[in-house]
């Protein structure tokens, strides 16, 4: 089973966003080291405890830093901006890191509805036009624009002699579609969707079709999972996490992932929250269970490739999570 990270570079409480972007570059060299198939980095706009505002960035200074893993962006959010730069961009880096970049493409905001507008004056329009500016991106990527249309006498430069490969994120039937229309690899987000993934990907794999360079339909299921030695220390881990995303979907100001001790004491102080009495898909619990899960998921989903997100508050813990599952399933 091939399995890959995605980071979304996390502030923990008492740290600054240099010392997380540092961990993040980190991670990158310890997923090489451990065999992890790929790193990528999300974008995120002005959302509490998240440090990554411009992958692209962070992907010229983790790629100078490691050596043979593929990196990415997971995913650039389109509706933001023109895909002519897109391509430019991840262009560049497909020049200095041959054969090592993947290009991810989304269209959630990424943040809040300001910060939307404070990016873009047409976020919305950019959503409706979202098909359309796939087309363009993965036509600038691969330089084949019709001999009449007026993009064609331009390149995106530099060109670099192999292509970042494209993947459309999502988590929905719309982006799997989307994928398959344009003969795109695929990325669902198991970890942030409800919605029945297994369905989504039948679909991307019924309507996929040869448009570019990848022959077959292509699947990686991302999923959120935190690793310990034992199942209880995972649950502890695990408390940090919880608290951080149950006060960002609340929208409760400005903080980092929390401490394990700052999380006991909340949940310790409002009984009536306690976070493992509700349904998460979150994966919890020592290597060997959180090994079976992966593959178990794997072969439901039919996914060629499991990406793992990790939150926890110390970011040691989060690499030796990483460590404990690389250990576990590649092995």
């Amino acid at each position: 089973m091939k399995i890959s990270i995605l980071d979304q570079a996390p502030i923990s409480s008492g740290y600054t966003p240099k010392e997380a972007l540092e961990a993040s570059a980190g991670l990158a060299q310890a997923g090489e080291r451990l065999g992890y198939t790929r790193y990528w980095i999300a974008e995120h706009h002005d959302l509490s405890g998240l440090a990554c505002s411009a992958p692209e960035i962070m992907l010229s200074y983790i790629g100078a830093k490691t050596e043979k893993i593929r990196i990415g962006a997971g995913a650039i959010l389109l509706p933001h901006y023109k895909p002519y730069k897109i391509a430019e961009l991840f262009n560049m880096l497909a020049t200095l890191f041959p054969d090592r970049i993947d290009l991810g493409i989304g269209r959630a905001p990424g943040g809040s509805a300001e910060a939307a507008m404070a990016l873009s004056d047409q976020f919305l329009e950019g959503v409706r036009k979202m098909p359309e500016t796939v087309k363009d991106l993965l036509q600038f990527l691969n330089k084949d624009f019709p001999e009449d249309h007026m993009f064609s006498r331009i390149s995106a430069s530099p060109v670099p002699k192999v292509s970042p490969e494209p993947w459309i994120l999502g988590t929905s039937c719309k982006s799997a579609l989307m994928a398959a229309e344009n003969g795109a690899a695929y990325a669902f987000g198991q970890f942030m969707s409800e919605k029945d993934g297994e369905e989504i990907i039948r679909q991307y794999r019924k309507n996929f079709k040869v448009r570019g360079s990848l022959q077959q339909p292509k699947v990686v299921l991302t999923v959120s999972a935190i690793c310990a030695e034992t199942a209880e220390e995972a649950k502890e881990l695990a408390l940090s996490s919880m608290l951080w995303r149950m006060k960002t979907d609340k929208g409760e100001g400005n903080h980092g992932i929390p401490s394990i001790e700052e999380a006991k004491s909340y949940f310790f102080r409002n009984v009536n929250q306690d976070p493992f009495n509700k349904k998460s898909s979150l994966i919890i619990g020592n290597p060997k269970n959180v090994a079976q899960e992966l593959r178990d998921m794997q072969h439901r989903y039919q996914a060629d490739e499991i990406m793992i997100v990790t939150i926890v508050h110390r970011y040691e813990d989060r690499l030796r999570s990483y460590e404990l599952i690389a250990e576990e399933v590649l092995s």
